[in-house]
């Protein structure tokens, strides 16, 4: 029996059903847990074979109650859902090991440069992949004429497209960056959106990338997607991998492709991206191989997987008894 534990779980039911689903191809019993700060609310909590209650991911209980659940459920492996509480987990993933609980997480260098907007561009320029011209708002308002407009303003550790904002000229920059104090600004590229998701093995080997076209987008998560071979997406994932070290399991990263056949990437995302269950359906089974690390077998990872497969999402619905109260 593996037992696979989901932090922050939320929403990500598919999620779940991939592991359920690669878990049957390999011929292992697993057991799914959930953890959600209101599991009674959580539709991922109500599809797991058992969920739990936890404090917010910030929370100084977090790490000690996750502790606790591993130890009395004998969790082999934990897998965080969210940005917030990437660089929690990653600071305590010796406790979890100790304990026998793998954390499905990148080493705390990588979190930690993913998490930082501006570390993440200085991180893709030194290793001379291109990225958006980023900096700091005194920086553009210091010399406007020095950036290509328009520029994009978002939360430092932002997440979900959440707090972004577009400013076509200094007048709408100036407005913007009254807004909150903790704005990065980039250069605000327009074209093809690309999402790759990646799979590091436990050695920190890149062994598949598997890019989607981000045809639509809601609350900065695909809604409809189609996976694609694209030159040049391949070769960012190829060279990506080669010099981020410290990777392990899946990450993904955002890429554009202007209009001048120009690529550069503008995020990167140490965990599950939200539509990694295209590339799943496509192939690119990232819990089938944690599954296989978590029980010692081999890791089958593969880059063969099918090109212009497409997602559709819709809205679907969990019915439960409500909780007490009103």
């Amino acid at each position: 029996m593996i037992t696979v534990l989901f932090s922050s779980a939320g929403r990500r039911t598919e999620l779940l059903n991939c592991f359920r689903k690669d878990a049957v191809a390999l011929g292992e019993s697993l057991r799914v847990l959930a953890v959600d700060v209101q599991p009674e609310f959580s539709s991922a909590c109500h599809g797991a074979d058992a969920s739990f209650k936890a404090p917010h991911c910030l929370d100084e209980e977090f790490v000690p109650r996750l502790l606790d659940i591993c130890r009395n459920e004998d969790v082999k492996l934990l897998v965080p859902t969210i940005d917030t509480e990437l660089e929690v987990l990653a600071d305590a993933q010796e406790e979890f090991a100790a304990i026998g609980t793998r954390v499905h997480i990148s080493a705390r260098e990588v979190v930690r440069m993913a998490r930082d907007k501006a570390a993440t561009a200085a991180f893709l320029t030194d290793a001379g992949i291109r990225a958006p011209q980023t900096g700091t708002v005194p920086a553009v308002l210091g010399a406007p004429e020095a950036w290509h407009w328009p520029l994009i303003l978002k939360p430092m550790a932002g997440s979900s497209s959440i707090g972004i904002c577009i400013a076509r000229d200094l007048a709408e920059f100036q407005f913007a960056a009254r807004l909150r104090d903790d704005f990065i600004v980039q250069e605000y590229w327009i074209g093809r959106e690309f999402t790759i998701n990646l799979f590091f093995d436990q050695s920190g080997a890149l062994r598949s990338a598997v890019p989607h076209w981000r045809k639509e987008t809601r609350a900065g998560e695909v809604s409809k997607g189609i996976t694609c071979r694209h030159p040049l997406m391949m070769e960012l994932s190829d060279r990506l991998g080669s010099v981020l070290k410290g990777a392990r399991g899946a990450l993904c990263f955002q890429a554009i492709v202007n209009d001048a056949g120009e690529a550069a990437i503008f995020e990167i995302n140490a965990r599950f991206g939200g539509g990694y269950p295209l590339a799943h359906h496509a192939g690119g089974a990232f819990s089938r191989w944690l599954l296989e690390e978590a029980a010692g077998r081999e890791c089958t990872a593969t880059n063969e997987w099918q090109d212009g497969v497409m997602m559709l999402r819709y809205d679907a619905a969990v019915f439960a008894a409500p909780p007490p109260g009103p």
